[in-house]
């Protein structure tokens, strides 16, 4: 008999060999028509897999994030299953689960996909749905595959073999697909119930550039078409929201062919969002006890060769320049840098905590294909700081910055969030990680403990560390649901011993710092990205590139009209006059197209009363004002920055 150990931490006592289906149906029928995977101590398994020993178990349903990772990389291999079906000689890369939803990279050969294409492919998926097709895994001995896909003439899964030994290989077969796979997968297709296949797109095989273009089809089921729905008119708000078409609409950024992939120009617009939110940080960290630094956009070779970064972090840096026998690399971090101007005068612990910070532009070498406007780029502008501290100041430390994310978070309006605390792997340790488990376990509690004393929602993460200890990655969603990494507090235990920084403790002797790494605002490029879809490109007033757009009703009544726009600029509102012989009604439309927050409409009687006449974006109008009243109302919104 064996052990398992239920959520609610009771046990019970199944026969060896029984599968997961069989301790959900010992539980409830009904729930066992629900469940799509099962936890066996903590690893995702499919509900028919035999359990051999004890264990800790959890049913996954599709309230469970692994569920619906499981149920869509399940629907994954259908599409496969409904293209192989109608492109007899294509050959599979990979097909993982999104956060919503899923995609196949694909080879089709000479054939080519349309649009049109997707639609035949969606009534394929439906009707192999309905034909309750179980997914059914064997393993294989690593030759055996070896010669399934030699046979098969498939290059891209023999490629994946080479990764593989034996004992770690399986197959997933359902109806008459069968693939390479580790699998989880859902008891059968008939779960897969409403089934939207989104979109095409070309994708190097590897996310080489220089290998071959393979199909990449995206896709998305849900177990009902209710929330099919749902979700289709959420992407079609996405779509009105994206970052990318706002951006232009605005004239906050454009890319360039001639300057490079991945290297945004900042437009004028653009360029009053940075000096905002620039000033909101440069604020926030001096209240907070930061000092300013600056430091260059390159560096020798050796100084990344002892922070660690080369060689692992070679194939995502811009090629060396080489100088006098020296090459030199565009940095792609700033924290080297930091960690020398620690190093440039004596500290003692009366330094301590040392905080500096900087907006560093770094470089990053994006692979062309996952360069998506402002979200993934190759020259970046980061909210980056560094503290080095005691052991005995770290809890106060990482609390005050994770207090700076609460503080920004409230500022931005945004509501929903979590904290992922990112762990290191002991198995790995001596390879992916600094091989220090006193210090690794230390820093993880450390982290762990703060988190909970702070009461601030956090779930753990194995494996997804930093080399040199563990962090933070903060995910926060946008008003309309989608999820956004902003940005990431790590915990460094190594860098100082690798750039040999130290301090004079009180009792004279000397001791290394820990250093926390936090940028609470990411980049300029993603930050902005996020915010132009979070407001769908209303800016609240403070942000707001054009803050208020003064419209004459003609031009009889264009002194008064500057007269305003230079009361307001002596205030520090930016402002200008809508100067065009255009019908008033038609100034109001492409001002609200503009998403200016206020316009002022300026005719006789506000002339003669000294007023104006108030209109928001997007509530319309407010009635009239006397000019002063308003310049000082206005004035405090933007001092409070508020969300309205």
């Amino acid at each position: 008999m064996i052990k398992i150990t239920l959520p609610d931490g009771s046990v019970r006592e199944y026969t060896a060999g029984s599968t997961s289906m069989d301790v959900a149906k010992s539980i409830s029928e009904g729930l066992a028509r629900k469940v799509l995977a099962a936890s066996v101590n903590g690893e995702v398994w499919d509900m028919s897999r035999p359990i051999h020993s004890d264990a800790t178990f959890k049913l996954l349903t599709w309230d469970d994030a692994e569920g619906k990772n499981t149920f869509w990389h399940s629907s994954a291999h259908l599409m496969a299953e409904a293209v192989q079906d109608s492109f007899p000689h294509a050959k599979f890369w990979v097909g993982p689960a999104l956060d919503k939803g899923f995609y196949y990279d694909i080879d089709l050969g000479d054939s080519k996909m349309t649009e049109e294409d997707l639609h035949t492919l969606e009534k394929k998926m439906n009707e192999l749905a309905k034909q309750n097709n179980a997914y059914l895994r064997k393993a294989m001995p690593k030759a055996e595959a070896i010669q399934y896909f030699t046979e098969k003439g498939d290059e891209y899964k023999l490629d994946l073999l080479t990764n593989l030994t034996d004992g770690e290989i399986t197959f997933y077969t359902q109806g008459g697909f069968t693939d390479l796979c580790r699998g989880p997968h859902i008891p059968n297709t008939s779960f897969i119930k409403a089934i939207k296949l989104t979109s095409l797109a070309g994708a190097y095989w590897k996310g080489n550039e220089k290998n071959k273009q393979l199909t990449r089809i995206y896709g998305v089921t849900f177990p009902n078409q209710k929330e099919l729905d749902e979700y289709l008119l959420m992407l079609e708000e996405a779509k009105k929201r994206d970052h990318r078409k706002l951006g232009k609409e605005l004239g906050i950024f454009t890319m360039d062919d001639m300057v490079g992939q991945g290297l945004p120009l900042w437009l004028p617009n653009g360029g009053i969002v940075i000096e905002e939110l620039e000033k909101l940080a440069k604020e926030t960290e001096s209240a907070a006890g930061y000092k300013r630094v600056v430091t260059p956009h390159i560096a020798k070779e050796e100084m990344y060769l002892t922070s660690g970064h080369l060689p692992y972090y070679a194939d995502s840096m811009f090629p060396p320049m080489e100088l006098d026998g020296t090459k030199y690399y565009l940095r792609a971090m700033n924290c080297p840098h930091h960690h020398k101007i620690f190093d440039a005068e004596p500290k003692s612990y009366k330094d301590l905590p040392f905080r500096i910070a900087e907006y560093g532009t770094c470089y990053r070498y994006e692979q062309s294909g996952e360069l998506f406007g402002l979200m993934r780029v190759r020259c970046l502008h980061m909210n980056d700081a560094h503290i080095y501290c005691s052991k005995e100041q770290f809890a106060d430390e990482f609390r005050a910055v994770n207090e700076m994310y609460l503080k920004y978070f409230k500022i931005f309006g945004i509501d929903k969030y979590v904290m992922r605390l990112s762990l290191h792997e002991p198995s790995k340790r001596g390879q992916k990680y600094i091989d220090a488990p006193e210090l690794w376990e230390q820093t993880e509690a450390m982290v762990r403990e703060t988190l909970i004393e702070s009461n601030i929602p956090f779930i753990e993460v194995q494996d997804e560390a930093a080399f040199y200890g563990p962090k933070i990655d903060v995910q926060i969603w946008s008003a309309i649901g989608r999820e956004f990494t902003l940005a990431t507090n790590q915990v460094d235990f190594n860098s100082g011993n690798k750039f040999k920084l130290s301090y004079t403790t009180q009792q004279n002797s000397t001791d290394v710092p820990l250093i926390i790494h936090r940028a609470p605002l990411g980049t300029h490029e993603r930050f902005i990205g996020f915010l132009l879809e979070h407001y769908a490109g209303k800016f609240p007033t403070w942000l707001a590139p054009l803050q208020v757009k003064v419209l004459p009703i003609s031009d009889k009544f264009m002194d008064y009209a500057h007269l305003v726009m230079n009361t307001l600029k002596k205030a520090g509102i930016r402002v200008e006059v809508d100067d065009r012989n255009e019908k008033i009604g038609k100034k109001i439309r492409d001002t609200e197209m503009m998403k200016v927050p206020y316009m002022l409409v300026i005719g006789e009687k506000e002339m003669n009363d000294n007023f104006v006449s108030i209109r928001r974006q997007g509530k319309g109008d407010l009635g009239s004002k006397e000019l002063l009243s308003f310049v000082h109302e206005l004035s405090q919104e933007i001092s409070e920055r508020r969300g309205e």
